[in-house]
Order: structure tokens, then C-alpha cells, then sequence
């Protein structure tokens, strides 16, 4: 094993330095660190040269030693290794978090691509480092979990000496027990895998392209992207990339340029540069992203995640190989008790939880099956401990995302997205579509049966998001992505409503089809105006893969409504409602390029559908296709014998002729007034399922409406509630 010629960069915990004496008391003791490296509590590592320090010289900045020392708090020494470097007072450092001018953007100093020699393996390293004990990122193997159906009996793993050992040789390769049950991994050398000699070369690519550049855009990405979406674990990333770009995956480097780059004019000292080719940078990225497939590390799924929030990222193809390479690396399974050290365990969570969105979101967005199930995820809730970055890693520079609000955001999306894979896993599957085109002639209220729970939830999660993900809470020169996640709120909210719209018949009466409109529209007017008041801190933040979908779905909720309308002057409205949302959206892409994605998605979705709606609504084509299907299909007719007479006894009648006298619906079906906010706030549980639960009492039983404080789905007004935000 050949250990790296240059000492490796501990982000955490100083090696020993140089000593002298100290003539007060006579004992030996450190070389003090220079005012900068102290102000970081950073360790401050001095050449042989002298002054100044390795960072000093890095950010191009005077190394003095005049400042004073603080006091010193002493860390326990009863740490293992690896929390030991992760603990220590020096836990915040970043290489990046100071406003600094980079290396390199002068032509007269212009960097080559480093030529050090890489490391075999980790447990080589001189010093601390937290790569020693890793189990998914090594860099000479990589792990595969053994499963219980696999050719390794897993009992065997817990008798004889594979009881005693952590890892047994099992010939070029090794199996390794993480925990004393039956959790095993089988890790085999890189090098026997096709390509793997390729993996310098492309590396050095990679990073030739992008020079002298290179760690300018690694400040980017950790000041815009990352907060946003902490898919990396920031000191392991600067500790490798200290040391040489050559111990990285070549798509995940590529990947980090890559989102970077969108934030070029960003950075005071790259604004007026020229730009890297992102093109080739692409190019590259995809082609070593097929490489390293059959070798998976926790590196390829971030690799894989990263490219997929490009804005042209977008792949069902590449989730689907994601989901598969995180199950090879078991993490779909709880990790809380593995011998492995604790930040990789914050790490797979982490990980797990962003592919378990990834897999959530791509099914919505390409209406594909998902390929995680319930049954088979064991991941537990993300904590605030799975998070290695805190308040004091943020970085002051303008432009910068907040790292804690960053953290809750991932959190709450978790949650969001666990309410979608409820919604789509009740309504979306193949079995539920079946079950809901053979009740079809119940109507719609046993749809809103199944639909409640959901609904309840979405209020529940509403109800509970920390005051700082508010979208009217922004800091000052700051960026804010909580756009994305609020933006996914009504994407949740309007996938439910498009499955309660879809299913509106002439079964229902003429109450209830209007109460179910009305809902929609609300959810639309609130959509919208999300859109029209989007503030270009929020506009050219991060933004999570599935966004422009959810921006092109608000069109396409539109054009549902429009084609489902049943009088002409409603159909009208919503096509002019189409005219207002593209334009809208046509102004915001003005600070955000992804949104003219958005509006190309609608433009091909419906740009052209729409064009075939009948100028006066067929109201016995909306409200009997259906039956006209069951009619169609003789086996449904069979078993239905009534939709044929249901078809032939429906007339071609105006919405107005349906309408009852009761004077409890019309008091429920009374518009809700509307207020001059900016953005109404809307309680997006409530407007229909408090109607449903007043005039439905066959479909979800007798409601006791004579206490007011009973009827807690009451219909708010507009702009009073918890559904949406001010600004």
C-alpha cells in the first residue's frame, strides 16, 4: 500500500506540529496557529518554508500571529477515532467559508491539474481522517449487501469464527458483518471491474476543464446548492479534494461543476470570466456515470442525484438504476446499530431518504410505477444529528443559502413526500386506477372516502412547518429555496384533486359536482398566485428536480378544469386562466432559465390538447365517459347492465337545470370571499371535505353540525388560514 506523498488535510483534529518550549512552564507545547487559521479554529499547517500557513496561501491572504489566544475548552479523549475527528472543536472548518479570492483566476498563476498519487486504501493514512473506517466510501473497493435469499447463508455469519470477525477474506474479496446479527456486506477491489483504469484520466478531464476554476465552483456549490439539498457530507468532500481531485467518483465532481455553474455570475471574481463548457462537462459526467454503475459506492448515488437536479437532468431511467445501486448498498435498511462510524450512518439516511424522494417525485412526474415499497424500506426519520453542518458553517457571503434553514427544508420534504407516495400508492397504481373505473358508477364520494386520510395529512404537515420555512421569511442578501417546497405542496394538493376531478359523473348530484369544483378552483386561484408572487431570492435559488413538472401541472390542472366545465362561461374563464398562467410564468423565467423548461413541458402537453375543446362544453361526453367505457367494454357492461340504460337516459342538460332548492347546499356552495393579499392563505385541507362532510352523510355518515366548534372543516375565508403564505 502506497500511502499519498502529501499529508493528508484533517478538517477536524491537528496533527502534531513542530514543538518549542514554552518558558513560562517549561513544557513543550504546539506552534500557535496564525490569526486567520485561530479566527476558523482551524488547524494552521506551516510548510518548511515558513510563513505563510497552507490556508493563508490558498486564500491569497496576509498569515500574521499577532492576535491575542481565546480560552480553550478540552474535549474528552474517550472518543473513537473517527467521532474524535468529528467533534472536536475545529468541526466547523470548511476550506471555502471565508470570502476569499480562489487560487488561480489570475492568467499569470493559472494552476495545472494536480498530478498526486492517490491513495489505496484509507486505513493508510497518516493522521486522522474520516474516510479510515468508511464502509460505502472506500476508494480502492467498493460493497455489495448480502442478502437473505443470496448465496451466502446468512446464519452462517453468526457461528464460528465469522461470529469473532469483522471482516473474513472470502478470495480477492471480503465479507464484512456490520452488526452482530446478520447485516453483511461483500467488498471487492475496484480494479477487477471493467473501466476502473479509465478513472484517473477522466478525472483529470474533468477537472482540466473547469481549471483554474476548480475551487471557486466548489465554494458555489457549498454556499447555494448544498444547504439546500445535503446530499454530501462537506468535510469528507474537502478533506479528499484537499489532498487530490483523484478520489472522486468522476461523475460526483462533475456533478458538483456542473449545478455550480448555474450560479457563475454568483461569485464576484468568476461573474466577468468566461464560462467552463458545461456541454462537455455534461458529456463527460454521463458517460463515467455509466461507468462506475457496476462498482456502487454511496458516491454514486450522490453522483446520480446530482445530475438528476440539473435542469435537463430529469431520467426515469437513471432514478430506476439509482434505486437499485442504493439497494446493493443497503440503504433501504436502518443502519442505527452498524459498526461503521456515526457520520456515514447520518450520511445513508440522508442518502436513502433523497433517493426515496427521487423514486416518490419521478413517479409522479413520468407516471411510473414506484420501485420503493413500504414493505421493503427500514430507514429511520432523518434527526438533527444526521446533519454534520450547523449555523456556524454558514457563509456570510451575499448569495448564500442558510444551512439550518436548508436542513428543515430537506426534513419537510421527507414528509411531504411520504404523504405523496400515500396519495399515488391510493390512486395512481395500476390496482387502484382498476378499482376506481370499476366504482365508477357510484359516483364520486366513496373516492372521497379514501381521500380524507390524505387530506388530513397534508393539513397536519401544513399546520406543523417551522416559521422559518415561511415563504415572506427571507434574510437579507440571502437566497431561499423554500419555493420548492411549498411549489411540491401544491403539486401534492393537485394531484389529489385532478383523481377527484377525473371521477366526477352524472352519478353524483349536482351539489356535490359543484362543492368538488369549487375545492379545485381554490387550490388553482392559490396555485397561482404562489407563482405570480415568487420573489427572485426564492426564483434563482436551488430548485428540487421535479419543479418545472409541478410549474407545468398548474397548466395542466387548467386545462382539466377547462375541458371539464359544463357551461360555457366557466370554460371561458379557464382558458383565460391558461393565457394569465403562461404569461405569468413567461415573466419569472426571466430570473430562473428552468422555468422556460416549465413552459416548453406546457406548450407540448397542452399547448396543442387544448385546441381540440369544443367551444360549448359536451356535457354528456364529461359526464358519462364513464359509463360510455363500461358501455364499450362488454365484460364491464355485464357486470354493470345498468350504465347502458344510465348512457341512454342522460340528456344534454345545462348545469343550471340540476341544481336544487336546498337551502343548506346553497349556503355551502357560497363563493368564499377573497382579500387583497398579495398571496391569499387558504386552508388546503378544508373547503372540500367541509362540504362534503355537510351534504354527504351516506358517504362519510351523520356529522353533528349544530355545534359550530364541531364543524372543524368549516369553509375559510380566502385569505384566513394555514393552506398557503403572505408576503
Amino acid at each position: 500500500m502506497n500511502p499519498s506523498p502529501t499529508q493528508p488535510y484533517s478538517l477536524n483534529e491537528p496533527e502534531p506540529l513542530p514543538l518549542r518550549v514554552d518558558m513560562n512552564t517549561g513544557k513543550s507545547r504546539s506552534l500557535r496557529p496564525c490569526d486567520s487559521c485561530r479566527r476558523r479554529k482551524s488547524r494552521c499547517e506551516i510548510a518548511d518554508g515558513g510563513v505563510p500557513c497552507v490556508l493563508c496561501h490558498f486564500h491569497q491572504q496576509e498569515c500574521t500571529f499577532l492576535e491575542e489566544p481565546q480560552p480553550r475548552k478540552r474535549k474528552a479523549t474517550t472518543l473513537s477515532e473517527e467521532d474524535n475527528v468529528l467533534n472536536t472543536s475545529s468541526a466547523n472548518i470548511s476550506l471555502f467559508t471565508e470570502k476569499s479570492r480562489s487560487v488561480g483566476l489570475s492568467p499569470t498563476n493559472a494552476p495545472q491539474v494536480r498530478q498526486a498519487q492517490t491513495i489505496d486504501d484509507y486505513a493508510d493514512l497518516r493522521g486522522p481522517s474520516l474516510l479510515k473506517k468508511t464502509l460505502g466510501l472506500q476508494y480502492h473497493r467498493h460493497s455489495r449487501l448480502i442478502g437473505s435469499t443470496s448465496q451466502y447463508e446468512r446464519l452462517l455469519l453468526q457461528v464460528g469464527d465469522f461470529c469473532k470477525s469483522e471482516d473474513t477474506p472470502v478470495g480477492s474479496s471480503v465479507l464484512r458483518k456490520v452488526n452482530d446479527l446478520d447485516a453483511a456486506f461483500l467488498l471487492t477491489p475496484d480494479a477487477d471491474t471493467r473501466t476502473h483504469q479509465d478513472e484517473i484520466s477522466d478525472l483529470d478531464s474533468i477537472e482540466a476543464l473547469v481549471a483554474p476554476h476548480n475551487e471557486a465552483l466548489i465554494h458555489l456549490y457549498f454556499r447555494i446548492v448544498h444547504p439546500s439539498f445535503p446530499i454530501l457530507h462537506k468535510k469528507v468532500f474537502l478533506e479528499k479534494y484537499q489532498r487530490t481531485h483523484r478520489e472522486f467518483a468522476p461523475p460526483l465532481l462533475a456533478a458538483v461543476y456542473i449545478l455550480a455553474l448555474s450560479w457563475w455570475s454568483y461569485s464576484s471574481e468568476l461573474a466577468l470570466l468566461p464560462k467552463p463548457d458545461v456541454a462537455k462537462l455534461e458529456q463527460l459526467a454521463s458517460k463515467t456515470m455509466n461507468d462506475i454503475i457496476q462498482r456502487p459506492k454511496l458516491s454514486t448515488i450522490q453522483a446520480g442525484l446530482l445530475l438528476l437536479q440539473r435542469p435537463e437532468g430529469d431520467s426515469w431511467a437513471l432514478t430506476t438504476q439509482l434505486v437499485g445501486i442504493g439497494q446493493d448498498l443497503g440503504l433501504h435498511l436502518d443502519c442505527s446499530d452498524w459498526r461503521i462510524p456515526s457520520w456515514e450512518r447520518g450520511l445513508r439516511k440522508r442518502l436513502a431518504w433523497a433517493l426515496y424522494m427521487q423514486d416518490k417525485w419521478g413517479s409522479l412526474v413520468h407516471g411510473r410505477p414506484s420501485h420503493i415499497t413500504t414493505s421493503d424500506w427500514r430507514v429511520k426519520p432523518v434527526q438533527e444529528g444526521d446533519f454534520p453542518e450547523n449555523a456556524a458553517d454558514e457563509d456570510d457571503e451575499d448569495g448564500s443559502t442558510e444551512v439550518e434553514r436548508g436542513r428543515a427544508l430537506f426534513c419537510e420534504m421527507i414528509k411531504l413526500t411520504e404523504i405523496l407516495a400515500l396519495l399515488l400508492s391510493t390512486f395512481y397504481t395500476i390496482q387502484a386506477e382498476d378499482e376506481i373505473e370499476e366504482r365508477a358508477p357510484e359516483g364520486v364520494r366513496w373516492l372521497l372516502e379514501k381521500a380524507k386520510p390524505i387530506q388530513l395529512s397534508l393539513r397536519q404537515w401544513y399546520s406543523s412547518l417551522p416559521p422559518s420555512l415561511k415563504m415572506e421569511v427571507i434574510a437579507m442578501r440571502k437566497l431561499s429555496s423554500t419555493g420548492y417546497l411549498h411549489l411540491g405542496y401544491y403539486t401534492v394538493e393537485i394531484t389529489l384533486h385532478r383523481r377527484i376531478i377525473r371521477s366526477i359523473s352524472s352519478a353524483d348530484n349536482a351539489s356535490l359536482r359543484t362543492i368538488c369544483r369549487k375545492a379545485a378552483q381554490a387550490r388553482l386561484s392559490s396555485a397561482m398566485e404562489f407563482v405570480q408572487n415568487l420573489r427572485a431570492e426564492h426564483l434563482q435559488s436551488f430548485w428540487y428536480s421535479a419543479s418545472k413538472y409541478s410549474f407545468a401541472l398548474i397548466g395542466t390542472f387548467i386545462s382539466l378544469l377547462w375541458v371539464t366545465a359544463l357551461e360555457k362561461e366557466e370554460a371561458e374563464s379557464y382558458k383565460a386562466k391558461l393565457d394569465e398562467y403562461r404569461w405569468n410564468l413567461m415573466l419569472s423565467s426571466k430570473s430562473a432559465d428552468f422555468i422556460e423548461r416549465a413552459i416548453t413541458m406546457l406548450a407540448t402537453s397542452s399547448g396543442v390538447l387544448v385546441k381540440s375543446i369544443p367551444s360549448r362544453p359536451d356535457i354528456g361526453f364529461i359526464l358519462n365517459r364513464h359509463s360510455q367505457r363500461a358501455v364499450r367494454n362488454s365484460s364491464s357492461a355485464r357486470d354493470h347492465p345498468e350504465t347502458t340504460s344510465q348512457v341512454q337516459s342522460t340528456g344534454y342538460q345545462s348545469e343550471s337545470e340540476w341544481q336544487d332548492d336546498n337551502d343548506l347546499e346553497n349556503a355551502i356552495l357560497e363563493t368564499p370571499s377573497r382579500t387583497n393579499t398579495a398571496v391569499r392563505d387558504w386552508r388546503g385541507d378544508q373547503l372540500w371535505f367541509a362540504n362534503v362532510l355537510n351534504t354527504t352523510e351516506d358517504a362519510f355518515g351523520n356529522q353533528d353540525m349544530s355545534n359550530p366548534t364541531n364543524n372543524f372543516l368549516a369553509i375559510p375565508e380566502v385569505g384566513d388560514g394555514d393552506g398557503a403564505f403572505n408576503f
